[in-house]
């Protein structure tokens, strides 16, 4: 078995046998609740399989590896101006990229869910299209799982400001929406593009050092601009309206990838 993580009381292995590849995931400590919480919504998703039990230490689930680039990777030509070999970039395939991970958002929110943690590395892209990850924070309405009881919007820099707003403000638990996966898939995909997050927090004068707590507390007043970088400006202009839009004004996932297909 190869290590892939091991942080905040959660372990991730790479396992390879005669038969298959799979993801090993152990939750231990303060990690044991979310893996459960993990393994309990793989297991309602449709086209994902898990195993899960109890052992010493804590709790386990294994779930089939998934083969594949993450979005961050596939995103890597554009950041680098190239396809590191002295080549013009492909930004089609790119473009394509971009496409697949709106639509496997869109597919989960068509079934009533909502992912909560959308990051760079959890789209994995497949032949067959992406296929998300890491649905710990997900929740579906009506189904028995409810939002986690201390939901503090994934990674700060991604977290729409209306939760931002009510992470800081309360009361728990916050509830996460497609609107507010949508404002973080588009900053997925900006971050992805230009390698920095989407908010400027120089140009606000927010420190680097500035915590979590209090980086929130700004994002949540919706008056940080977009960093300026624009190393791919048509793809930008698409994403930066939903970034600046409250949640009633976003496009849905599907709307985001047809505007974005066209693009030169």
């Amino acid at each position: 078995m190869t290590e892939i993580t091991d942080r905040r009381g959660s372990a991730v292995w790479r396992a390879t046998g005669a038969v298959a590849t799979v993801a090993v995931k152990h939750g231990y400590g303060e990690g044991e609740e979310t893996t459960v919480r993990e393994a309990a919504v793989l297991d309602q998703l449709s086209g994902y399989t898990v195993t899960a039990g109890r052992a010493t230490g804590g709790v386990w689930y294994v779930t089939p590896w998934l083969d594949g680039p993450s979005t961050w990777q596939v995103f890597g030509p554009i950041r680098d101006g190239g396809d590191g070999r002295g080549r013009r970039c492909d930004r089609a395939s790119v473009l394509a990229g971009a496409g697949q991970l709106c639509r496997a958002v869109a597919d989960l929110h068509a079934a009533g869910w909502v992912h909560g943690d959308l990051q760079p590395s959890h789209g994995i892209h497949m032949g067959t299209g992406v296929r998300l990850i890491d649905f710990a924070w997900s929740w579906r309405e009506g189904t028995g799982m409810a939002p986690w009881p201390k939901f503090y919007g994934g990674i700060t820099h991604l977290v729409a400001p209306e939760l931002a707003a009510w992470i800081t403000d309360g009361p728990q638990p916050v509830t996460p929406s497609a609107p507010s996966d949508v404002y973080t898939l588009a900053g997925v995909l900006w971050t992805c593009a230009t390698g920095k997050w989407p908010l400027d927090y120089a140009a606000a004068g927010i420190a680097p050092d500035v915590g979590p707590t209090r980086r929130r507390a700004a994002i949540a007043t919706g008056t940080i601009p977009l960093d300026s970088a624009t190393p791919w400006p048509a793809f930008q202009d698409v994403l930066r309206p939903v970034l600046l839009s409250g949640p009633d004004d976003r496009p849905t996932a599907a709307e985001l990838g047809n505007a974005l297909a066209p693009l030169p």
